[in-house]
């Protein structure tokens, strides 16, 4: 007899739910930052709910063209990350290794853009002291920017790790917490795009 018609509940809620990827403690960690985040950017959005002419005429000082291309390479990143995760499962550990620095190529990209985009902000004069929007915008890509230089540390060690045959589709912890770290990152930097860059 059919579970669902049995029970009258479906099969879906009697599975007990799947573990969370990668190590526990990198899930505190990751909750811990993302209310961090969350924090900064409903001060930043209580901020320029109270300055709407300042907020405007300084995000249109900004590269959006940089931002985008940056997003672009931080999405892809995830998916590069995704797939070593993939191939770790299956026990292609050499391909898995290739995803990682694939990741990291493009984690790095990232950091070197933003490097250059904050060059060019202090160019224009942006500075921690000279507005309350110029505070925000290098406070919050600022620590962004801390973040991503971390899961790229964080996923160097784990592709080295990798290559050196350290997992298998038995062993994924370590795969799976530095991958879910790097997610967490991604995800944060398309919110702040959006909301820095974008939102008028």
């Amino acid at each position: 007899m059919n579970m669902t018609l049995a029970t009258g509940i479906p099969q879906s809620r009697n599975r007990s739910l799947a573990p969370l990827p990668g190590d526990l403690a990198i899930w505190f960690f990751i909750f811990a930052e993302l209310l961090v985040f969350g924090a900064l950017f409903v001060a930043y959005a209580y901020a320029r709910r109270s300055h709407v002419e300042l907020f405007n005429a300084e995000q249109g000082l900004l590269d959006r063209r940089l931002g985008l291309f940056n997003t672009l390479l931080l999405i892809s990143s995830s998916f590069t990350a995704a797939q070593s995760v993939l191939c770790a499962k299956a026990d292609r550990m050499r391909q898995c290794s290739q995803w990682l620095h694939l990741t990291l190529m493009l984690g790095g990209g990232f950091l070197l853009l933003k490097m250059l985009e904050f060059q060019r902000d202090a160019a224009l004069g942006i500075s921690l002291s000279r507005n309350l929007f110029d505070m925000f915008y290098l406070c919050l890509t600022g620590f962004h920017f801390l973040h991503v230089f971390m899961g790229t540390l964080i996923l160097s060690a784990v592709a080295f790790k990798a290559g050196r045959g350290a997992y298998s589709s038995k062993n994924l912890t370590g795969i799976e917490t530095g991958v879910s770290y790097w997610h967490m990152v991604d995800m944060v930097w398309i919110v702040l795009f959006a909301l820095v860059y974008v939102i008028h």
